[in-house]
Parts: structure tokens; C-alpha cells; sequence
């Protein structure tokens, strides 16, 4: 397995765009993005949890009843969520790339990122699509990245090939997410392709069983999204024997998913708003997966330990602390903590008590634009990663007019 580049164009097939139609006011912002499979592919979709759901969710649920699914478009801007027409534009939005693309709009995946409440204009949708459409290409990928952005500030993509019953195959994505973003959903927005063959069902089994280790796994600020989805389409164009149940090469399309996601987890958690910093907690010899998890997304949660790491203060007991209101299961008196970056490694924490280190070598450890927090839990062999950023003025100053 080798990582490559071209994103969500990666696979063959696929071809994507990206454009300004005048949905954000700024014309320098693209706001619309379309994704296409030359041929219908097998879908599979994961969504946010939050009972308050945009429209678009509603129309790709009914959409993806069948498995398959050939086109995807996206505006940024607005979420078109709490809308009295919301599903009525989402269910236009679909119509009109359907025509556009000469497929059912059943075949079409929806989604819509942005302030939640107010109205979309399907306006400025219906006058870009053609433009869009006309503009796919294999090299269209930043440019789809870009039109899916919010308050991110840089575009996410990743992409791998590997084999697959003696067929080269690859797989990739893009992503968008800064902020309303923490663990028990789905993720932010995040649509990944690929060309391997492989069957809706078994797509699902390995899309579900991805998330709850990667996307579910990243919290900037607490806050579960209205619009949080990942898609993955599957068009079967590298030729390989097409994947219909566990064995050897279902879990080679694991091993290639779960490095795309997590590329892309590391990306969207250093884009946090107002972030500097890229926090990962890394928990290892938990008793078992739940307690490891649990622990190390209590960690990445916690206000007063990404206050911490902004200011590159080693105040461990901040992470004994999240660890100790987390409900996991652990013996306290068996803790140990390190801190760890490209500055070096150094050990906070021993048994659960704190033991003599440089407070200089910690601040230059800390002061990394990615840290690394270790925790040892001393009782089984299970481990877990989790994925956040540092809480930083511009975190507020961001969010306090985020609408206005």
C-alpha cells in the first residue's frame, strides 16, 4: 500500500468540481462541489446522531435504500437545517444535478454545510450546476475540496492504492470540518471513493465499523453537527473479484479505508478553529477497546487540558483528571503519562503520581504545532487513539459572530 495523490479522484472513474454559484457572498469562497462515478457504484453512509438532522440527511437515506449511488453534490454556506423547505430544495438540488448528469436523482447523494436556520436559495444552486457539471474532471479534486469548506482553513484530502486479488486499486477522499465537531456521530463532511468492487452490504460493514475508531474519535469543541455525514462509493472499475464477504481481501480494504480516515481525522483535528496545535491522545494497556476509548476521547474532550496545551503548560493532572470523569473502568494508582512531540518525549506522571521533569523541556515538547499525549493504563493489553486541537482565543472570536 502506497499513498498517492489525487483525493477523491484518486480511483478511476471519478471526476469532481468545484465552484463559486453565489451562495456565500464572498466570490472568492467556492460554495457547490460535485463528485461523479462514470458508472453507478455501491453507497454506504454514515450520519450524525443529533436528533436535529438537516434535510439533505433525510433525501441520501431514502436514496441510498437501494446501495448504489453514482453522483454526489454539496453546497457550503448554508446547512439548509430547521428549514419549513428544506426537503424540497435538497430533493431540487438532486433534480437538477440528475439532469445535469443524465442519472436518477435517486442515484444522487445530498449534502449541505453551513449556518443552520436559514433559508436556501435554490437560485444560485440551479444557474451553477451547469457550469459544474461541465467543468468534472480527474484533476478536480482540490477544487471540490474547496467548495464543501466553511471556517476551514485548509483543504482535506488523502488517497491510497493498493491491491486487491491481483488488481491495482485505489481509494480516497475529502473532508471538511473545523468546528461542531466531537465524537458519538458520524464526522463533519467527509465523501470518499473508490474504484475496488465490493458489495453495499459488505461498503457498509466496513464504513460502520471504520467510523467508531477514526471520525468518532475527534472532538474540537463538544459540539455534535445538524449535517455530519460519510459517504463512500464503490464503482467496481478496478476489476478486482468483488468483495461480498469477510477473508483476506475485505480486510486489505480495511487496512487502505482506515488509512485514508485517519489522514484525513489528523487533518481535520490540527484545522480545529482557532487551532495551533494537534492533540493526540494515544491510550494503550486498557483492560479492554471500550475502556481504552472512553479514556482517551475524555482526555481529547477536556476544555481545561486544551487550555493547557494552547499555552504548552504540562499540567498532567488535567489528564488524570478527564480520565477520572470519564466512566471508564481504570485503577488510578496505575496511571502513567508522557508528553511527546518532535521537541523529545517526557514522562508527568508514574503510578499515578507526579514525578520530577524539566519544566523547560516540557515547554518546548508542548510548544509543537503537533503533541502527542501517551497514557498508560497498566492493566491489559487494549489500546486507542483519539484525536483533537488546542482551545484558543480565536476559538471564540471565531464562533461569536459565526452567523453575523
Amino acid at each position: 500500500m502506497r499513498v498517492v495523490e489525487g483525493g477523491v479522484c484518486a480511483a478511476k472513474g471519478f471526476t469532481a468540481n468545484g465552484i463559486h454559484c453565489g451562495i456565500r457572498k464572498n466570490h472568492s469562497k467556492k460554495d457547490l462541489s460535485l463528485i461523479f462515478s462514470a458508472v453507478p457504484a455501491s453507497a454506504a453512509a454514515v450520519y450524525t446522531t443529533n436528533l436535529v438532522k438537516g434535510a439533505p440527511l433525510a433525501v441520501t437515506k431514502r436514496h441510498l435504500q437501494n446501495g448504489t449511488a453514482q453522483a454526489v453534490v454539496c453546497n457550503s454556506g448554508n446547512a439548509n437545517t430547521c428549514n419549513a423547505n428544506g426537503r424540497e430544495i435538497a430533493e431540487a438540488m438532486s433534480d437538477l444535478t440528475a439532469k445535469q448528469l443524465g442519472i436518477p436523482a435517486e442515484d444522487i447523494i445530498v449534502a449541505s454545510t453551513g449556518v443552520i436556520g436559514q433559508p436556501l436559495d435554490i437560485t444560485p444552486i440551479a444557474a451553477g450546476l451547469p457550469l459544474l457539471a461541465a467543468g468534472l474532471s480527474a484533476e478536480g479534486c482540490h477544487a471540490a475540496a474547496e467548495g464543501i469548506m466553511t471556517t476551514d482553513t485548509v483543504r482535506k484530502e488523502a488517497a491510497v492504492e493498493f491491491t486487491l486479488g491481483g488488481r491495482t486499486c485505489r481509494l480516497g477522499g475529502i473532508a471538511k470540518g473545523s468546528g461542531m465537531i466531537h465524537p458519538n456521530m458520524a464526522t463533519m463532511l467527509v465523501f470518499l471513493t473508490t474504484d475496488a468492487a465490493i458489495s453495499p452490504q459488505m461498503l457498509q460493514k466496513a464504513l460502520s465499523g471504520d467510523v467508531a475508531g477514526t471520525f468518532n474519535m475527534i472532538s474540537i469543541d463538544g459540539d455534535t453537527s445538524t449535517n455530519d455525514m460519510v459517504t463512500i462509493l464503490a464503482n467496481g472499475m478496478a476489476g478486482n473479484p468483488e468483495i461480498t464477504a469477510g477473508g483476506g481481501d475485505f480486510a486489505e480494504f480495511m487496512k487502505a479505508l482506515n488509512t485514508v480516515t485517519i489522514a484525513l481525522c489528523r487533518k481535520i483535528a490540527g484545522d480545529g478553529e482557532g487551532a495551533t496545535k494537534l492533540l493526540e491522545c494515544r491510550v494503550s494497556g486498557a483492560a479492554d477497546s471500550a475502556t481504552a476509548k472512553t479514556a482517551a476521547k475524555s482526555v481529547i474532550c477536556s476544555s481545561l487540558l486544551k487550555a493547557a496545551m494552547f499555552g504548552a503548560d504540562a499540567n498532567w493532572g488535567r489528564v488524570l483528571c478527564a480520565i477520572g470523569y470519564s466512566g471508564a473502568a481504570v485503577d488510578v494508582e496505575k496511571i502513567d503519562v508522557s508528553f511527546q512531540s518532535a521537541a523529545g518525549c517526557i514522562a508527568v506522571c508514574q503510578n499515578g503520581t507526579g514525578v520530577d521533569f524539566s519544566e523547560e523541556l516540557a515547554k518546548r515538547i508542548l510548544s509543537e504545532k503537533e503533541i502527542e499525549i501517551l497514557v498508560g493504563l497498566n492493566s491489559g493489553n487494549a489500546c486507542a487513539t483519539a484525536w483533537g486541537c488546542d482551545l484558543t482565543y480565536d476559538y471564540v472570536r471565531i464562533n461569536g459572530d459565526y452567523r453575523t
